[in-house]
């Protein structure tokens, strides 16, 4: 029997941790369902980009990839990434947008984010973008 090992894992077993930060609960309930279900371990969820630093700072460097909602009430997503990358330069952040934001996910490129999700969110297409990230 040759088993797939699930994505989620390091190299060494462990699993990767996910922050993620998005106002949407349905969106995060489903993105820890697709993650989970592949190894990955959730380390938390906030609702907004504040939320969001205030958590990667308090779990770094035990956070292993962010994944990030673009358009948030508060600080969104592109400000949060932006601060995030100022605490933290090998930060993995992955930018969740829903369709029509080009802009702002090529202005989060630039600002260092690492893949995006266009939502509605498909589980092949998030696991292909994760797995794009940690090298899998």
């Amino acid at each position: 029997m040759n088993e797939k090992r699930p994505d989620g894992l390091k190299p060494e077993g462990s699993p990767y941790r996910v922050l993620v930060i998005d106002d949407s609960l349905f969106v995060q309930k489903q993105l820890a369902q697709i993650l989970t279900s592949e190894g990955y371990e959730i380390a938390g969820a906030a609702t907004d980009g504040n939320q969001g630093l205030t958590m990667y700072k308090e779990l770094h460097p035990n956070v292993d990839i962010v994944t990030m909602d673009v358009t948030m009430p508060g600080v969104d997503g592109i400000s949060c990434l932006e601060k995030i990358m100022e605490f933290d330069k090998t930060a993995k952040v992955v930018m969740v947008s829903a369709l029509g934001k080009q802009d702002l996910v090529k202005k989060a490129f630039l600002l260092g984010a690492k893949n995006y999700i266009v939502k509605p969110l498909d589980r092949e297409k998030v696991l292909e973008r994760f797995r794009a990230i940690v090298g899998g």
